[in-house]
């Protein structure tokens, strides 16, 4: 399962900047939408069509309904392909400004390599994955790479969740065991993701009861392994995914898109998740 962890990280970093460059701002403002939860919403469901948060809530997961809940509105401001394009012009307009450094022989490569992955994939329990698949792509080469990445980091992410429920590891309980592994900063996550204290506190108690956190809320050696437990069942679901192109053609497609990320990380992008 190597090369599947390899290229799922390499594609999470390459997506990961549309939430936090500025362009996705200026972009959403300019439709009339300056609060950044909302934001957040239209832009990664916009491909799901105007669909109620309840269904972005079902899609995402994690969040709590009182965060999905303040996009209510977000289709009054724009239609969901308005929400697309901005999302690609914001793509576009931070990848110039970062100069991400690949030429158009890598980009010609690097899309040899996903093309077929995304063309092959089984998309039946994966509505983000097929809804961003559905999308027209746009005529800019970096932004269409960058979409075809971006399906497959929602087919890894919808997987996820499968195995998430699977392992009755509900929306909160996930984040808390997630965080106190030290992935994420706690902080963070709390305000973004918008659960209750009571509600984060009978996550972290029902995490105990499992063995997985000890009483102070730190994560156990059992609690470790079972979070690398889902991450394995996850590369195992992932595997067929990359089968066009075998180990090989993912860790070349890796090393290919690479520089996407370095170029966010080196302009400090990634800076407020620490």
């Amino acid at each position: 399962m190597g090369a599947v962890r390899e290229i799922s990280t390499v594609v999470q970093r390459t997506h990961l900047f549309i939430y936090l460059v500025p362009e996705t701002a200026e972009e959403a403002a300019a439709l009339g939408v300056t609060d950044r939860a909302p934001v957040y919403f239209a832009l990664r469901s916009a491909a799901l069509g105007a669909v109620p948060w309840q269904v972005t809530l079902a899609a995402f997961y994690n969040f709590s309904p009182r965060a999905v809940r303040t996009m209510a509105g977000v289709w009054d401001a724009a239609p969901p392909e308005r929400w697309q394009a901005a999302r690609f012009a914001a793509a576009g307009r931070a990848m110039r400004r970062v100069r991400v450094p690949l030429t158009a022989d890598q980009i010609a490569e690097a899309r040899a390599l996903t093309d077929p992955v995304v063309a092959g994939a089984e998309y039946a329990g994966r509505p983000l994955a097929a809804a961003n698949a559905s999308v027209p792509l746009p005529g800019d080469p970096l932004v269409a790479l960058w979409q075809q990445l971006t399906v497959v980091r929602e087919w890894r992410g919808d997987a996820h969740l499968v195995v998430l429920a699977a392992n009755r590891l509900g929306p909160c309980e996930c984040l808390v065991l997630h965080t106190a592994l030290g992935h994420l900063p706690a902080a963070l996550i709390r305000t973004t993701r918008q659960w209750s204290d009571a509600e984060w506190a009978a996550a972290t108690a029902r995490l105990v009861a499992r063995g997985w956190l000890d009483a102070e809320g730190a994560a156990t050696e059992a609690g470790a392994a079972a979070r690398e437990r889902i991450e394995a069942e996850t590369d195992e679901l992932c595997a067929p995914l990359w089968a066009p192109v075998g180990g090989a053609g993912a860790r070349r497609l890796a090393s290919l898109i690479a520089p996407i990320s370095e170029a966010f990380a080196a302009a400090g992008t990634y800076e407020a998740m620490r």
